[in-house]
């Protein structure tokens, strides 16, 4: 398509999160779209999707969940070499990053604890038995893994090892997720098995993702006169529906309870975000439990809803919306006056706050995990103020210390579950009494790992679409992993360089399994 072409497009993105952010950055970076022509429509009151980071010091700060990053996310680094930092505008984001990361070693000394005391983890623990099906389902192919789980693939003593702690509570896997992602996931991380074990090789932002990335990246776009639609909700979208092609020709979207309907030329383009990991997330606080959201609380899954009853091309989204109880998990950030807690954990770890990554409590009911970040993690951060962040995989079990739910918890009783699993009871109030533990329910924060089949997921550009595409963790990207900024940022990539006709090819996907060192590295690590 000719320059000209489109500069006189239009392109309307749905949703505000990291996916949409980059397609308006590759819209106007690769495609030569005028920022003004693009519009992002966002339900909530700020961009940024699940890369957030809210609160202050006096009400708390909440962070629904941390993305870690590696060196091989070449899309999204890609992306960050193009945006200047909010510190150093002669500096990039990724040069922010670089830095700090060259600084902040990640390399943990702790990483899980059983009755309050550290497990060697120098061994995976993992039988013969256990190799020998992890390289199995790493030679299967997608296709044959449809609607497997986990736990259909692995004997049960595989879920009692070392390695499978470690690797349930890094990248969020349950026993039944699905084993199509558990094998891409083998696949594209193999690089770093053999420092997996103290989260060698993972990347951090300077602070929460939301001050580091998202604002920068909203920066950017607004001082090229991008128009961010906050709090606007999209409803549905019509097509024009042939076997041939497939056109995009109105948006209908909803502002401060009025109803409107946004006819597109044939020049536009759209960029839908389908699904959503965040939707009906809930916040509680210190003396009340969040409530446990639904689809129906926000906008993303009716949408996705809508559109796919229109073509079967537009995926299955009950796959991923209609098993909350297989999907949810609970996280909690706690926000506290001074350094004595901090100065305990980095005593007791061996790692200075951020340097050590997730230390989780192997003997915790919810399976807990917490997690010290380089401080200040917020922009706003005085210096007195801490904020640390964990999570459980398990909130529907009862606590070990509460006799509740973790789901039914307050931000207290959260607390004094975390006390037992260090043993410090006796000091809580010593560490804690001016603490403000705020927790988060997440209906579906696990759904993008949801056993699935070819064809749940819709192709990023579907079959003779000619001018909308599917962006983020619920498109279907061959080979890359979900639950990644880089997922998200790719399909980005991919929807611009294809709908536009750029002529560019993808950024490739590191292929760290065609190293035959990295392989033997791995293997050794496996057997260790």
């Amino acid at each position: 398509m000719a320059e000209v072409q489109r500069n006189e497009s239009s392109a309307y993105l749905v949703g505000g999160g990291i996916a949409a952010l980059a397609s308006a950055v590759y819209l106007i970076r690769e495609g030569r779209l005028a920022g003004e022509n693009i519009h992002i429509f966002e339900q909530g009151s700020v961009a940024g999707g699940a890369l957030d980071g809210s609160g202050t010091p006096q009400d708390g700060y909440l962070i629904r969940g941390g993305r870690m990053m590696e060196a091989h996310f070449v899309c999204t680094w890609d992306l960050l070499a193009g945006i200047p930092s909010l510190d150093n505008p002669h500096r990039t984001v990724k040069d922010e990053c670089d830095e700090f990361n060259r600084r902040c070693v990640t390399e943990s000394h702790c990483r899980l604890l059983r009755d309050g005391e550290r497990v060697d983890v120098s061994s995976y623990g993992l039988s013969n038995r256990d190799n020998f099906d992890m390289l199995k389902l790493m030679f299967r192919s997608e296709e044959s893994l449809a609607d497997t789980r986990i736990v259909d693939c692995f004997a049960p003593d595989f879920f009692k090892t070392t390695f499978w702690f470690l690797w349930q509570t890094t990248f969020a896997f349950q026993t039944w997720s699905s084993a199509a992602e558990m094998r891409r996931y083998f696949i594209r991380f193999i690089h770093l098995l053999p420092g997996f074990n103290q989260l060698k090789g993972i990347l951090r932002t300077v602070y929460n993702q939301y001050d580091s990335l998202i604002l920068p990246i909203e920066k950017w776009l607004r001082d090229r006169g991008v128009n961010f639609l906050l709090q606007t909700c999209v409803t549905d979208i019509e097509f024009d529906l042939h076997t041939e092609r497939k056109t995009a020709t109105a948006i209908r979207h909803v502002n401060s309870g009025s109803e409107q309907r946004i006819e597109l030329d044939t020049s536009d383009y759209v960029f839908i975000t389908n699904g959503s990991m965040v939707d009906g997330s809930s916040a509680g606080s210190m003396d009340s439990a969040p409530a446990l959201g639904a689809k129906a609380d926000a906008g993303a899954w009716p949408l996705w809803e809508r559109i796919a009853e229109k073509s079967p091309d537009f995926g299955r989204p009950s796959t991923f919306c209609e098993h909350v109880d297989l999907s949810k998990w609970e996280s909690f950030t706690v926000t506290l006056e001074d350094a004595k807690f901090f100065d305990f954990m980095e005593n007791f770890t061996g790692n200075s706050a951020g340097t050590g990554g997730l230390v989780t409590f192997t003997d915790s009911n919810w399976l807990m995990s917490v997690v010290l970040a380089h401080q200040p993690h917020f922009r706003d951060q005085p210096e007195n103020v801490h904020v640390f962040w964990g999570y459980g995989l398990f909130p529907d079990k009862q606590g070990d210390r509460v006799n509740k739910k973790m789901s039914a918890c307050t931000g207290k009783e959260i607390i004094k579950e975390l006390c037992h699993h260090l043993k410090i009871s006796d000091e809580e109030e010593a560490y804690f009494s001016a603490a403000n533990c705020i927790p988060c329910m997440m209906p579906f924060i696990d759904s993008q790992f949801l056993p699935r089949k070819p064809g749940d997921r819709p192709p990023v550009v579907p079959g003779g679409a000619t001018n909308f595409a599917f962006i983020g963790q619920f498109a279907e990207l061959p080979d890359d992993c979900v639950f990644t900024v880089e997922y998200s940022v790719r399909t980005a990539q991919t929807a611009v360089y294809s709908l536009l006709e750029l002529g560019r090819e993808v950024t490739p996907i590191h292929q760290g399994h065609h190293d035959i060192q990295v392989l033997i590295d791995a293997l050794s690590a496996t057997r260790r």
